[in-house]
């Protein structure tokens, strides 16, 4: 038999349960598909797909109050892998940057002592990914380097700042919430600290307004009470500081910018959204809640739809779309007036109470159609948003107009038999906001979606300490075949939790006591005894409750029967070694001694009896002489019942007798064997009682040790005998040589002792009030220790041993952890772990096999079919990465699967959901704007039949407008829908104008979209009193005067370059487009540095042509290295149609995979030929994909593309193919058909 060392391997780990307030901001939902959490020190990374709990992060010292995944919006290679990558704040000021596969920190970072107010990584530039800012209070930003540590630089503030928000289309501007009002900075660059304090704009609290305390006239009954009063206040942002009253008011939470739409900001206050439009700073929507609707408490605005998500005060998640303002013709004077934002879905609330309220709530930012609630109990919600077709129930009074699905899936359309995934993503569930001036699309390929929230997954944590703990028995080789590593919790609300140490689960929750739970002891593997005590009343009398409970089937009795009421407490249960009998010690009452096994009292002691302070039961027993004698015994009773004739044939017959008597009597369990006790009385004598059958025996006694005080604990192992006393002194008997020996911790009340499990092992693991320590009995010295303050910061409730080697404690921070016997807290490494169910994350997986998952995902071209089974590629790699790889195909969801191996489902669509699946930011944007050009342009070319019919056609390049992008990629969009989304917005803006200055800004808006009519009625209504009232009388002059004659139009021209010379850019700009130079405006705004004015102005005024010109200089700006935002340039140029510049841009920018599969999409789709000038491009890019591939080992792949890479690329394959005989011509012949096939499409 091989000796057994070790116990079952155990993952060290921290169960946790509630939060502490600090942690209420601490949580983030990453791009890697993982969502971060801060539970008081520690942070957990949970996994919202199977909800579980992946890994706990332990190296801060103070409360977590930030968490932030880094961006993935980067090209991902080896050098630049697919990496965990997240950076936390305490309330310490300590920044953690973590690597959290390994648990290990990256890099520590310390400026100020306070709270970490808020912390981003920036994503701009495509030159480093690793800067990290954060804000440390009261009034500093700083900029970190978030791999070295080092900081950038640092900018003070005159005011507090709580937080702060990016404009997601413009790095170069953010904004700062601070104690009064909100800060806008328009030259944030990493290289160097803002220079100037920032626009500082008041926001007078919308409650400081009279209009909120007259009730508003109820003579129309359209408008509610709310919207009329909100429709009267209209300015809200103000460059002076408003009154003291209203500074006293200003009670915004939340700040950011719309990812959606360009320019637009969200203010949140407890009872209503406020929407801004930046160019305005003008109120241009307001969400308001009725006078009985619960506060907000958080609000998250979508990217890919204009939605915003809203968590209440009741842990309500409610989903409000924005409304389209193509509105029927009797709404239509009121559909103008400003957003609005119609609430769509909304989620279960949850019981608030003093203790459990929501937290935050987090969104899913790759898909947008998850979310997650943080509760302050530690649980984790999770929700799903889905779609469900069919029409609502008429509900006229509601006026909601219906939600569509949109007819694509993934960018493209959908084919007759084509799988799809209804609810992959919030774009792919509810089609885009219409606007004014667009066609609704023909309802007839629509389907009504109504949108519903599910709960797919619940984490829940312990509940509040104090708790009991108590591992059950050690593995052994009897029963390693059935142990499970269980671990049960008493907690103080009587109820039971049994967790599963492999898996860190939650095994059973049982509700046993009526109140809170003092201990457990364990019977067998699968039962335990646990007792709880109530309250005492004015006699000091309470209720003891001790029951006796099977885990297996839940089973539950009272162990004492009837008694239990009005008597003294219990103090402690102890079961012995053979699980026998059991002592139960009370505190002013002689103890009982029971039978476990047939539950009946076997003694109680007489009222004389000393009063017991600590008691043990001792390991040795005589059940192996009683088996022996039994043996013997039934032996002989079979000799005698076979003669002696037939003794030598009936041998094995004896045998078998033998075995089952044997088994017969282990069940009846006859044999009562003897088992003794120590215990001590309050003098320090030690007592010891024998137990046999229904005998019980005094034994010796043992005077007092005058070095002892009075003794609180013994444990007892082998051959040693440990005492532990209230002032800290443990005594190591050795009772074979019969030697004692005291030791002083000076480390006050010894509280519990342990002995590990495992023959042989003589460590030893103490309690004390003030933390524990491990000993080594047979070197009598410690071997760990921790001490509260000094390593670590809580306060140690209960100890117990979970192997031979680890330790589980519970602390009154509301956690259990399982440790080293070092006690050092530390995470663990994800691959080691155990988990019941796989998760989806390619990010867990080495650089290499990642990348390697995706190629293999991404193409198979070298068979007809699709597989998800990597064993069936030629793949030369260690079997157990091999194993990873598969396991993370497994872990996908059917649906999943059956889409990636449609054949229906093409290239462009396939990197598209790829890129989903990855949560690769960059490669998302990327394949988005990429599939769509590709698509429309090449439907352009099939429309050009004849220029007459183009003309007719409008332009020629110009794809249906029902297949639109969305406005969130803003300038890359469609110049026709554009225009007519600017339009929109300034028919808004100029319905909520309420100043000269508005205005002002209005007219010129509309001067430079070509609306004179209605810019010279605004400018007429300046008043006589304005001084600026000549001056917009004579502009509104000229607008309408203005002829295309010779002379007038080049002495404005000359009016305007002086203008703009003279530093007048914005005025010269204006008359330029007056007289139709919008091209040479555009000139002028990009020399000036205005490069997205320009980029705006060319795609509402120019035609094609010039609009192009505008954008390529752009796109080059974009390039220089100064500048360095080639992934953007690159998203231009798509937009343009320069296909091929694009794939040269790639490939020199030495993305290979995206490249030739960029360049296979453009030969497929035809916008790109292969002649004699793009051969060189596309047989480098082939080749490089090529040489990728075999670099991760992909040889068929790699071999398809070489074929296609003409000369070089057989050089390739001959490498390839070195001492197999050649090349496999098979392969080839099949492949090149399949591809040629493809492109005939």
């Amino acid at each position: 038999m091989i000796p057994y060392t070790v116990n079952i391997k155990l993952a060290a780990r921290t169960l946790t349960g509630t939060l502490n307030l600090q942690n209420k901001t601490a949580v983030d939902w990453g791009w890697q598909g993982l969502i971060a959490q801060g539970c008081h020190s520690s942070i957990l990374i949970i996994d919202p797909k199977t909800a579980q709990t992946i890994q706990v992060l332990e190296r801060h010292k103070a409360n977590v109050v930030k968490v932030k995944w880094s961006r993935e919006n980067y090209y991902h290679n080896l050098s630049s892998p697919y990496c965990l990558r997240l950076a936390s704040g305490d309330a310490s000021g300590k920044i953690i940057v973590w690597d959290v596969v390994s648990g290990t920190a990256h890099c520590e970072i310390q400026e100020h002592s306070k709270p970490i107010q808020d912390l981003e990584w920036l994503w701009n530039q495509d030159a480093s990914r690793d800067l990290l800012l954060a804000v440390h209070p009261p009034n500093y930003i700083v900029l970190w380097n978030g791999d070295t540590g080092t900081k950038l630089w640092k900018k003070s503030y005159a005011e507090n700042i709580l937080s702060f928000s990016f404009d997601p289309f413009d790095p170069s501007n953010m904004a700062l919430l601070t104690s009064e009002g909100i800060v806008f900075i328009t030259d944030f660059s990493h290289s160097k600290p803002p220079g100037s304090a920032g626009k500082k704009v008041y926001i007078a609290s919308p409650h400081a307004s009279p209009a909120h305390t007259k009730p508003a006239p109820t003579a129309a009954p359209a408008p509610t009470g709310a919207k009329k009063a909100l429709n009267k206040v209209k300015v809200l942002i103000t460059n002076e500081k408003p009154t003291t009253e209203a500074v006293t008011l200003n009670d915004c939470l939340q700040l950011s910018y719309l990812p959606s739409k360009r320019n637009h900001m969200l203010l949140l206050y407890p009872r209503e959204i406020l929407i801004l439009d930046l160019e305005l700073s003008q109120t241009v929507g307001v969400v308001a809640i009725e006078r009985s609707g619960v506060p907000f408490i958080q609000v998250i605005p979508c990217a890919q739809r204009d939605a915003l998500y809203c968590l209440h005060e009741n842990g309500c998640i409610t989903l409000r779309v924005c409304r389209s303002t193509t509105a029927t013709e009797e709404a239509a004077e009121q559909s103008v007036q400003e957003l609005v934002y119609d609430l769509r879905s909304q989620c279960d609330a949850i019981r608030v109470t003093k203790t459990v309220r929501p937290y935050r709530m987090v969104i899913c930012p790759v898909n947008e159609n998850n979310a997650g609630l943080m509760v302050s109990d530690g649980r984790v919600m999770l929700w799903e948003l889905k779609a469900h077709t069919g029409k609502a129930a008429a509900n006229p009074s509601s006026g909601l107009s219906p939600l569509y699905s949109p007819v694509s899936f993934c960018g493209a359309p959908l084919g007759p038999n084509q799988k799809r995934i209804q609810d992959l993503c919030l774009n792919s569930m509810i089609g885009q906001t219409l606007i004014a001036g667009e066609a609704p699309p023909p309802s007839s390929n629509q389907q009504e979606v109504q949108l519903k929230f599910l709960l797919t997954g619940l984490l829940s944590g312990l509940p509040l300490p104090p708790f009991a703990i108590r591992m059950c028995p050690p593995l052994t080789t009897k029963n390693i075949n059935h142990y499970q590593p269980l671990l049960g919790v008493g907690t103080s609300n009587g109820s039971i939790l049994i967790y599963n140490l492999t898996s860190g689960l939650l095994h059973k929750e049982l509700s046993v006591h009526s109140c809170e739970v003092r201990g457990i002891e364990w019977v067998s593997l699968t039962s335990f005894l646990s007792f709880a005590t109530s309250s005492p009343n004015n006699m000091g009398l309470v209720r003891n409750e001790l029951q006796h409970v099977d885990l297996l089937t839940g089973r539950c009795f009272a162990f004492r029967g009837e008694r239990g009421n009005d008597e003294p407490p219990i103090e402690m249960i102890k079961v012995s070694h053979l699980k026998q009998y059991l002592v139960v010690v009370f505190r002013d009452k002689p103890l009982e001694l029971w039978d476990i096994r047939t539950g009946t009292l076997l003694r109680e002691m007489a009222k004389n009896f000393p009063t017991v302070t600590a008691l043990e039961w001792s390991p040795s027993h005589n059940l192996k002489s009683l088996k022996k004698k039994q043996m013997a015994a039934r032996e002989a009773m079979a000799r005698q019942t076979v003669s002696d004739a037939e003794q030598s044939s009936v041998e094995s017959s004896v045998i078998s007798l033998l075995q089952d008597a044997e088994s017969k009597s282990e069940t009846s369990q006859a044999i009562s064997a003897r088992e003794h006790f120590v215990f001590t009385d309050t003098d320090g004598q030690v007592y010891h009682i024998t137990v046999e059958g229904n005998t019980v025996k005094d034994g010796a006694r043992i005077p007092p040790d005058g070095s002892m005080g009075s003794i609180a604990c013994i444990a007892w192992k082998g051959d040693t005998l440990v005492l532990g006393d209230v002032d800290g002194n443990l005594n190591f008997w050795d009772l074979k040589a019969r030697l004692s020996r005291g030791i002083p911790t000076h480390r006050g009340w010894v509280k519990k002792i342990r002995f590990a499990p495992g023959k042989g092992n003589q460590k030893l693991l103490v309690m004390y009030t003030d933390g524990a320590e491990v000993w080594d009995t047979k070197e009598v010295q410690m071997v760990s220790s921790m001490r509260i303050g000094r390593n670590v910061n809580y306060r140690i409730l209960d100890i117990d041993w979970c192997t031979s080697d680890k330790v589980v404690l519970a602390s009154d921070d509301g956690c259990i952890r399982v440790l080293e016997m070092a006690m050092k807290s530390a995470s663990y490494r994800m691959d080691e772990q155990d988990l019941t169910d796989p998760v989806w994350c390619p990010y867990l997986l080495v650089p290499r096999a990642a990348l390697t998952l995706k190629a293999f995902l991404l193409l198979q071209p070298w068979s007809g079919t699709f597989t998800m089974d990597i064993t069936q590629v030629d793949y030369t790699e260690k079997d157990e990465i091999k194993g990873l790889i598969q396991e993370q195909l497994n872990s996908l969801s059917n649906d999943m699967k059956s889409v990636l191996q449609d054949p229906e489902f093409s290239l462009l669509q396939r990197c598209l959901l790829v890129s989903r699946l990855f949560g690769d930011e960059s490669d998302l944007h990327f394949w988005t704007v990429a599939s769509h050009y590709l698509q429309s342009f090449a439907q352009a070319r099939q429309l050009n039949v004849s220029s007459a019919e183009s003309q007719a056609h409008g332009e020629g390049t110009q794809p249906s407008p029902q297949n639109h992008l969305d406005i969130c990629h803003d300038v890359l969009c469609e110049s026709s829908y554009f225009q007519k989304f600017q339009l929109d917005r300034v028919h808004l803006q100029e319905v909520k104008r309420s100043s000269y200055d508005h205005t002002k800004k209005c007219a010129d808006q509309l001067l430079l979209l070509g609306q004179t009519d209605r810019a010279v009625q605004l400018l007429l209504e300046t008043s006589a009193d304005n001084p600026s009232y000549y001056c917009d009388s004579l502009k509104a002059c000229l607008v309408t005067t203005i002829t295309s004659s010779g002379p007038s139009q080049s002495t404005i021209k000359l009016v305007a370059t002086n203008m703009i010379a003279n530093g007048k850019l914005a005025e010269g700009v204006q008359l330029l487009c007056l007289i139709d130079k919008a091209a040479d405006a555009c000139r002028y705004l990009q020399t000036y540095g205005e490069w997205n004015r320009a980029a705006w102005l060319a795609k509402v005024r120019l035609n094609p042509a010039e609009s192009s010109d505008v954008l390529k200089r752009w796109a080059e700006h974009l390039c220089s290295p100064q500048v360095n935002q080639k992934s953007k340039a690159i998203l231009v140029l798509l937009s343009l149609g320069c296909f091929y510049k694009v794939g040269e841009m790639l490939h020199s920018m030495r993305h290979f995979d995206r490249a030739a599969l960029f360049i296979e999409a453009c030969l497929k789709y035809g916008v790109m030929e292969a002649n004699d000038s793009s051969n060189k491009l596309i047989e480098a890019a082939f080749l490089d994909y090529a040489r990728l591939l075999r670099s991760l080992g992909l040889r068929e792949g790699a071999a398809l593309w070489a074929s296609r890479a003409g000369s070089a690329g057989e050089q390739l394959m001959e490498e390839l193919f070195q001492g197999e005989g050649g090349v496999p011509e098979a392969i080839f012949g099949e492949a090149e058909v399949e591809l040629g096939q493809e492109s005939t499409e």
